[in-house]
Order: structure tokens, then sequence, then C-alpha cells
């Protein structure tokens, strides 16, 4: 690692666009870990000063569920400290569950060239069809890319529902094409 940030750290961290830095909650190295962390937004101030930084605090399923937000408010706050004057956006994480999902889907709407375009696009669309809701997802991974919102729902898990839909649909679709 300390190779990266002497003799390459010109070339790795200039015109980076994002960066998006993975914290183990249960690290046995937080020091270190905050070590390089620190070098990271150093590296990205220097040369790519516009890049925009998520961070995120990952295996939260660890955590006993009463105690998650907690101890994922209690790292946040630790590494907006250490992030200090840096902005960045920080969520937490789990492969076992649709918080990934839901991060990794802020992170590409952030990053969506346009998106407010999109945005206003969809309502407009939204409003001519009378439609509750309006998803726009990314082709290949599902990821909501954008949405209209025109009726509150109940169901903070619908986007990673309809996209594991999706995904199920198409491979099925793609295993009776083979067979076809």
């Amino acid at each position: 690692m300390e190779n990266y940030f002497s003799s390459q750290r010109d070339t790795i961290f200039k015109n980076v666009e994002v960066l998006i830095y993975v914290f183990d909650v249960y690290s046995f190295e937080t020091e270190k870990d905050i070590f390089y962390y620190q070098r990271s937004l150093e590296s990205l101030v220097t040369h790519s000063p516009n890049a925009k930084i998520f961070v995120l605090v990952n295996k939260m399923d660890l955590i006993p569920e009463y105690e998650r937000d907690k101890k994922f408010e209690k790292h946040k706050a630790e590494i907006l400290e250490y992030s200090k004057p840096v902005q960045i956006k920080c969520f937490q994480t789990s492969i076992w569950d649709e918080t990934l999902y839901r991060a990794w889907s802020s992170i590409v709407q952030d990053i969506v060239l346009n998106s407010s375009l999109l945005a206003n696009s969809l309502n407009e669309f939204s409003n001519v069809i009378e439609a509750d809701e309006i998803l726009l997802f990314e082709r290949t991974t599902f990821l909501v890319v954008s949405q209209s919102l025109r009726k509150e729902h109940s169901d903070l898990k619908r986007f990673e529902k309809i996209s594991s839909i999706i995904k199920q649909f198409k491979v099925t679709c793609k295993y009776y094409y083979l067979f076809l």
C-alpha cells in the first residue's frame, strides 16, 4: 500500500472523479485504516480536488440490529472528523441486505451527469401519464439512476425488490433463449 502513496501517487490520484472508500466495521487495524484513508484524501485534494468521496462502513450485519444505527453514527462522526475539510457521504452497508444496493444507487445518482434533467423529465412524464412513481434503472446493474415520486409509498425496500425481480426475469429469459 505504501508503494501506491509514494511512487505512484501522481498517477493513481490524478483526474479522479470518484473515490469509494470502504471501512470494515470490525477492523482490528483502525489506526492503519484511518492513516491510509487520510493519505488518500490528501492525495485527492492535491491531484483531484473536485473528486466526490463516498465512504462505506461495511459488514454492519455483524452488529446486533438494535445497536447498528448507534454504532454507524459513531463511526460516521469519526470519519467526518478525519475527513475535514473534505466533504464526504457516508453509508452503512452489508452484502447480506439491501443497504449495499441503496448505497450504490445513491452513489450512481450523485455521479450521473444531468441527473436533475433526468428527474425533471421523469416528473413531467409521470404527470402526463398520472403515474404514482417512475423509476429509471441502469441497464446492467439495475441500480436506480433516477425517480419520480408523486405518491408516498410505505415499502422502503421496493427499489431493491423491483430490481431483483427484473434481474431474475432477465436471467430466466436468457436461460429459455438458450433452449430455443
